[in-house]
């Protein structure tokens, strides 16, 4: 979305957004939303009410209208906006699946990201796609809860720290592409299984999983698939059993193992396309918070160090370490010195900034390291004081002062020599000394700056307290945001299936006005004549005519006509009696 045209829908956490994340938005555009749209919205949610108001871990009815949701159309992004910013939240719409840690940062911004399309009649039990369906009618109904929404947001800011591998991204393209196949009604069926082999082979061939693909898996067993209370009678609390009207039901079958929410769930993955074999279930929403607490001290951010740079090389993207002065080194890292796994030396390739606190230091953007940085970590050789904590007398008394030329030789064995051109102090902590006609080797003496070189910028600080996904200061970095290059399917409708639409319209008009009531036969007989595999309008239409006791024969002709469609076609026999149970046990928003 053009940041020029960006509709904040006057909710202070959308306002709030960083620029590298509204590049992920696109416009919800509620006009291209059709009368089946809304019929499958509608028939979706009222299912899941008859299901869910004994299962769900929330009262739905209250939850919905927090979120400022209706059983009886898709909602406006405005709308939820309005009601969610009561709450501290927003809501935004974007084009399916986005990377996961577009989507924690999100979260830590209190933002719900929302999948702008909707789901085909075709998959109206479940969608592997993300859809407006799942994101809100799943997430957004909870979201009310404080503790819950304490743990979401808390999410969002660890998931935003966490460092994937380049395989990660390879998966979630692969992931994406098969979700959006999946959703199209034309796929060719070898192009899907292509995609699923594409999957699979992604799956098989991602080595020891990154931070971010175990911190997916807990998202996963909570977010989308939690259930919290006891083993025996679990209550649904996840997003993605809240909105499937299939797997919602499945699920409570003693098929589907109940295990307790640990930290143990990280080493469960999921498959997106398929029911899963076991759920997690959380005593309470503070055990969420507890397990991911576990989890983010096994972090780089938390860590640093060796462990943490070996994870950033790994990435192979833009990461950022910083030294215990508080100097943040973002680039793409590539190399390092340590010895029994004590860092000595680190190196990015290509461009690199240097900021403090979140904030670029001014003369030190990417167009400045744009062949990269490297530094030293580490203590110098005879002092116990690490360098960050010199006074500016100490510093004088080492030869550290604007234009002598000194040597610093670190226990590590690099020795600096170089003229002294500038020092940079924050909060009583020296973070980075620059020199002139400079000269770096290591304790081999192997020659790591040289002076034709240029500048050389020396970070300081005795070790490297964190290191953590993207960079430091993203939106002056201006970071490349990773956007798929896989576009999700908008379907074209021919005539034939805007007459259809029209059907729907009509029906809904009678429902929502109480007139025209004499347009019901027409649209039977167009049903028959034109849309034989119909079966919602159809739904519809009977839930009108035995509410309002009208038309006693063409009730019992569509009646009879879908009892012989659950004898013909299977795979809509649960839909069509879940329907006739809905119209004996009507829902009222």
């Amino acid at each position: 979305m053009d940041s020029n045209h960006f509709n904040d829908f006057n909710n202070s956490q959308v306002a709030g957004l960083p620029g590298h994340l509204k590049k992920f938005i696109v416009e919800q555009h509620y006009d291209h939303y059709t009368p089946v749209d809304h019929a499958i919205w509608r028939y979706v949610m009222r299912q899941n009410y008859s299901y869910l108001k004994d299962i769900a871990y929330y009262p739905y009815i209250p939850g919905l209208q927090a979120a400022g949701l209706s059983i009886e159309k898709i909602p406006h992004l405005q709308e939820m906006n309005d009601a969610l910013g009561k709450i501290g939240w927003g809501a935004v719409t974007v084009d399916g699946f986005i990377p996961p840690a577009a989507f924690m940062e999100y979260q830590a911004y209190r933002v719900l990201v929302i999948a702008a399309d909707i789901r085909q009649l075709e998959h109206i039990e479940y969608t592997p796609a993300p859809d407006i369906i799942h994101e809100s009618a799943g997430h957004a109904p909870i979201i009310a809860d404080p503790d819950y929404h304490q743990y979401l947001s808390y999410f969002g800011s660890i998931g935003a720290k966490a460092i994937f591998s380049a395989k990660d991204f390879q998966l979630y393209e692969a992931i994406r592409k098969l979700s959006i196949l999946k959703e199209m009604p034309d796929a060719n069926p070898k192009t899907i299984r292509k995609a699923e082999e594409k999957v699979e082979s992604c799956q098989k061939n991602l080595g020891d999983p990154s931070e971010m693909a175990l911190l997916s898996r807990l998202h996963w067993w909570t977010v989308e698939y939690g259930l919290i209370g006891t083993l025996e009678n679990p209550k649904i609390y996840g997003a993605g059993l809240l909105s499937s009207i299939g797997e919602s039901a499945s699920c409570m079958s003693p098929s589907v193992k109940k295990l307790w929410y640990t930290l143990d769930a990280i080493n469960y993955p999921f498959d997106i396309t398929k029911p899963q074999p076991q759920l997690f279930v959380t005593p309470s929403f503070q055990n969420l918070i507890d397990v991911l607490e576990q989890f983010a001290n096994t972090m780089a951010f938390r860590r640093g160090g060796h462990e943490g740079l070996l994870k950033a090389i790994n990435c192979k993207s833009v990461c950022t370490a910083v030294y215990s002065s508080g100097l943040q080194i973002s680039g793409i890292f590539t190399d390092i010195l340590s010895d029994s796994q004590i860092l000595s030396w680190i190196k990015t390739t290509g461009p690199t900034a240097l900021a403090y606190n979140h904030k670029q230091l001014t003369g030190h953007d990417k167009c400045y390291h744009q062949n990269g940085f490297s530094s030293p970590v580490g203590r110098l050789k005879d002092y116990k004081k690490p360098l960050e904590d010199f006074s500016s007398t100490e510093l004088k008394n080492i030869g550290v002062e604007i234009g002598q030329t000194t040597d610093l030789y670190f226990l590590s064995g690099i020795h600096v020599h170089g003229t002294i051109k500038n020092i940079e102090q924050q909060k009583e902590k020296v973070i980075l000394i620059s020199f002139l006609n400079c000269t770096v080797k290591s304790d081999k003496g192997e020659i790591l700056f040289e002076p034709n070189w240029g500048v050389y910028d020396m970070a300081v600080g005795e070790k490297i307290s964190s290191v953590f996904c993207g960079a430091a200061d993203k939106d002056s970095f201006e970071e490349i945001t990773f956007i798929s290059k896989t576009i999700t399917h908008h379907p074209v409708y021919d005539d034939k299936a805007k007459q259809y639409h029209k059907l729907f319209q009509i029906i809904r008009d009678c429902r929502e006005k109480h007139t025209n009531y004499e347009q019901i036969p027409f649209v039977w007989n167009e049903l028959k004549k034109n849309f034989k595999n119909d079966w919602l309008c159809a739904l519809e239409i009977i839930e009108l005519l035995e509410q309002h006791n009208l038309l006693p024969e063409i009730a019992g002709e569509i009646r009879a006509n879908l009892e012989q469609k659950t004898k013909n076609e299977s795979d809509k026999t649960k839909l069509i009696y879940d329907g006739f149970h809905l119209i004996k046990n009507p829902v009222f928003n």
